[in-house]
């Protein structure tokens, strides 16, 4: 009985540890996509902002130019989201009684 219960416990140590495992290696695995799509995002939204504005890349005018545009784009951008954040927080989220019993009065 003794060596049932023991083999019991190695087998939930061993699950235990390999759940851990798992878990370690899949916060690893969203880290990693996070960058990807953060990368990504910076580098198309970089293009998009620059893209018509005839900056020259490759002097150091260009990318003082270009560095200024792209963060007064992401500070608008994070403007507007808080902006768009504020007024979703402030808007009135009930369900207006009256009005569905007069929809109901007027479709029943």
């Amino acid at each position: 009985m003794a060596i049932g219960g023991t083999l019991l416990v190695v087998l939930i140590l061993v699950i235990v540890i390999w759940v851990l495992v798992e878990v370690k290696r899949f916060r690893h695995k969203t880290f990693a996509i996070f960058i990807i799509i953060l990368i990504l995002f910076s580098y198309i939204s970089f293009v998009a902002v620059i893209k018509g504005k005839d900056i020259n890349l490759t002097t150091s005018d260009g990318l003082k130019k270009a560095g200024q545009l792209y963060v007064s784009w992401l500070g608008s951008v994070f403007k507007n989201l808080k902006s768009l954040t504020a007024n979703a927080v402030d808007m009135n989220w009930k369900v207006d009684e009256t009005e569905t019993i007069q929809k109901n009065k007027t479709t029943g």
